[in-house]
């Protein structure tokens, strides 16, 4: 917590947890607001995740389940799975929750590893920062990778996913179509602004 943080910080009087799912806490704190009354502040709290943007160059082969594919062109790397959650089928980028004692960049080259099939000699940290500060306590993070070689893909038992990749040109516009999400559409455009994509 900074020193700006302390001065404002709200006196936390109860901090509970209602629930535990496995995959996130649900809770809540009672603060003390400036004015002096008290309110119930209701949060989900999610591990720390990273999401993985991932371009192979022109020219790599690799098997994604009975297809071969060979880019063209440079082509970002997508991953096509359905979302229980909402019922709809996304294209996003790899993501995956970051591991007791890993790091933002190790978790994200273990994820692109898992769920493409592709390892990277080197992953950077792009931006870290905390998702929905409104309702929840879930920190992510987009990492970029580079030197991609195609390997093994290691999915989990309940991930049902394929890869997908398109050329650089497409990918803002693919990953705009509907349905979309927010960890695809950040990390694009933070690949771009750094001049990676």
């Amino acid at each position: 917590m900074s020193e700006s943080d302390r001065d404002t910080a709200w006196e936390v009087l109860e901090s509970v947890a209602e629930y535990e799912t496995g995959w996130y806490t649900g809770g809540y704190d009672l603060v003390e607001q400036p004015d002096g009354t008290t309110k119930k502040y209701y949060w989900a709290e999610l591990a720390p995740a990273a999401v993985v943007v991932a371009c192979v160059p022109a020219g790599t082969s690799w098997v994604d389940g009975d297809s071969r594919h060979t880019s063209t062109g440079e082509e970002v790397l997508f991953v096509e799975q359905y979302r229980p959650a909402i019922g709809q089928t996304h294209l996003e980028l790899p993501a995956g929750i970051v591991e007791d004692g890993e790091s933002f960049s190790e978790a994200g080259a273990r994820e692109l590893t898992e769920e493409t099939g592709f390892a990277a000699d080197g992953v950077s940290l792009l931006q870290r920062f905390w998702v929905a500060t409104g309702a929840m306590r879930h920190e992510r993070a987009i990492v970029f990778a580079e030197g991609l070689t195609p390997v093994e893909q290691a999915l989990d038992d309940d991930e049902f996913l394929s890869v997908k990749s398109v050329p650089v040109e497409e990918a803002f516009a693919r990953a705009r179509e509907e349905p979309t999400n927010d960890a695809t559409l950040e990390g694009l455009l933070l690949a771009r602004e750094e001049g990676l994509i």
